[in-house]
């Protein structure tokens, strides 16, 4: 289908307004409300261009525009506003995805681009917790998306399994390390020791001394050291793999810190030689001060290693590596001040891809009356919220209906795509609260509720024996319940761009939701099955295109659909 807001585009480029049609074509806007038209072309930025009112100018533009594609053209205020012809949009919306199919929406824009993407990024020996689940589902969309648009995607874990914090597990295993318990139950175990560790440190400061010095250990290639250490990964990424294969996620690899650990002499050494590191109170920084930005300490006073140094190293060996078009890290706001310090770094050594290492921050989820804290032992882990999350939607659908005929597939199913969609719902900027009752409530904007509308879909689709037919021309189909529905899944083409430009997933969740809205709408309004064949046909039609169209963008999100509910 051709593109409408192109057409507008093309159109007003064409009466000369003094702007051009890229500009022309980011400032044509979805209406409001339904009676304003379908798009809106504001022209107060054409006021200074014309010496006129922005209203008079809509005014006459209004009057000079027809288009075979729309119904009408008013001047409402300061807008010029767009009415779709009803039967043209019906015919060439619903007409493009029975053609496309699973490809609605898909496009060359990404062809021949690398994108790096880092996500997930869980620390060895300390447990995959709820709060883990954000920059997971998060990194998955958008590398789902991505993909979509034909981007070359590398999905990298960039696992915390270097750092200090493996000089506290060290020397807590050395004081009270049981090897069989440990192996019985890795993470709970060893988050004991952590605990433990961090609690008796805090009354006694050698500890942290000792802790320090185990890392410095580990640093030198000391061999107890690194064998314990490769001994907490193996069996932390062990642990891990089960939370991945249940939220059906993947990784290109699983490099870490301590794989890219190697290559930080290389950068201390370059940026020695372009005279950027400085020595302060018996550690290495770079100094950013004149950049509003504190100074990067990129070696410790007492030898090891620093957070940053690893990133930098990283970076460059991605960009050498890879070449990438964009390297993107999604990890927590907490980080925003060590990313724009990693950048300031890149460009300050001369590496001009430092502008296409991009920050996709989100906020952080927490559950109700209680706060998280893996020093303190208070985790909530993730395996557990999917777990339980199986488990209520079983007990629901059991309530509701025996029917369904594989039922733990089912539960499993629903139940881990309404985690993720709960996720994937809010902004990802924005902080929020996780809640059972919202998660699994199956009605409302809500991964259920989605799910059971294209079940629902799909059921109608069955009980009709629905058959393609490629000679409708959808001329019946023309209510406002179904010209609403019609027109929410030709915006989603665009919303798929749009959250791809603002790396913002919840533009599809919300969009889907909208669709699924619209169809239930449709379908208790509109009756499907009715004696006029073509009438019935087109319907049918619609159904069909509805049940493709949240399919796509379920899978988008990483979640899988169920034909049964």
């Amino acid at each position: 289908m051709t593109d409408l807001k192109e057409i507008i585009a093309k159109e007003l480029e064409s009466k000369e307004i003094g702007l051009t049609f890229d500009e022309i074509y980011k400032l044509i806007e979805i209406p409001p409300q339904d009676d304003m038209g379908d798009f809106s072309f504001p022209c107060f930025s054409l006021a200074k261009l014309m010496r006129k009112n922005p209203a008079l100018i809509a005014k006459d533009l209004a009057s000079e525009i027809k288009l075979d594609e729309f119904a009408g053209v008013k001047s409402i205020n300061a807008y010029v506003n767009f009415f779709v012809d009803r039967n043209y949009l019906a015919k060439n919306v619903i007409g493009e995805i029975l053609d496309k199919k699973e490809s609605y929406g898909r496009s060359d824009e990404g062809k021949g681009k690398k994108v790096v993407i880092e996500f997930s990024s869980v620390n060895i020996a300390k447990p995959f917790h709820i709060g883990h689940i954000r920059s997971t589902v998060i990194g998955d969309a958008l590398r789902n998306i991505h993909e979509f648009l034909s981007y070359d995607v590398l999905a990298t874990n960039y696992i915390g399994d270097y750092g200090t914090q493996f000089g506290t597990m060290i020397a807590a295993y050395r004081l009270w390390g049981d090897k069989e318990a440990i192996n019985k139950d890795p993470i709970n175990e060893l988050l004991k020791l952590y605990v433990r560790y961090n609690n008796e440190s805090n009354e006694n400061p050698s500890m942290k001394e000792d802790a320090r010095a185990a890392f410095k250990a580990l640093e030198d290639g000391e061999e107890d050291a690194v064998s314990l250490w490769e001994w907490f990964k193996e069996i932390s990424l062990k642990e891990f793999e089960k939370v991945y294969g249940m939220l059906d996620i993947k990784f290109d690899n699983y490099d870490g810190e301590s794989f890219h650990s190697k290559y930080m002499q290389g950068v201390l050494d370059e940026l020695r030689e372009k005279d950027l590191l400085v020595e302060s109170d018996g550690a290495l920084i770079v100094d950013l001060k004149k950049y509003d930005l504190t100074p990067a300490i990129l070696v410790k006073s007492n030898g090891s290693s620093a957070y940053i140094t690893r990133d930098v190293a990283t970076a460059i060996y991605r960009k050498k590596t890879y070449d990438f078009d964009k390297n993107l890290y999604v990890v927590a706001t907490q980080q925003n001040l060590h990313f724009k310090q990693l950048r300031k770094i890149l460009e300050l050594m001369g590496y001009d891809f430092y502008k296409d290492c991009l920050h996709i921050p989100f906020g952080m989820v927490s559950l109700k009356d209680q706060t998280m804290s893996t020093r303190k032992g208070q985790v909530v882990f993730l395996e557990d919220v999917l777990t339980k999350a199986i488990d209520k939607t079983k007990e629901i659908m059991e309530e509701r209906s025996s029917l369904i005929e594989n039922i733990d597939e089912t539960a499993k199913i629903v139940g881990i795509g309404a985690v993720k969609f709960n996720e994937l719902y809010n902004n990802r900027i924005k902080d929020y609260v996780f809640d059972w009752d919202e998660l699994l409530n199956f009605d409302g904007e809500t991964g259920p509720y989605v799910q059971y509308t294209y079940a629902r879909a799909k059921s109608v689709l069955r009980k009709a024996g629905y058959k393609e037919e490629s000679d409708l021309d959808f001329t019946r189909i023309n209510s406002d319940v179904e010209f609403t529905l019609i027109k929410s899944l030709e915006a989603f083409k665009d919303v798929i761009i749009k959250s791809r430009e603002k790396y913002e997933p919840s533009l599809i969740t919300r969009q889907v939701s909208e669709i699924a809205k619209n169809f239930n709408k449709f379908y208790n309004q509109s009756q499907i099955m009715v004696d006029d064949k073509d009438l019935k046909k087109q319907r049918l039609a619609l159904t069909y295109a509805s049940a493709q169209v949240i399919k796509i963008g379920l899978n988008l999100l990483g979640i899988k659909t169920v034909e049964k509910m």
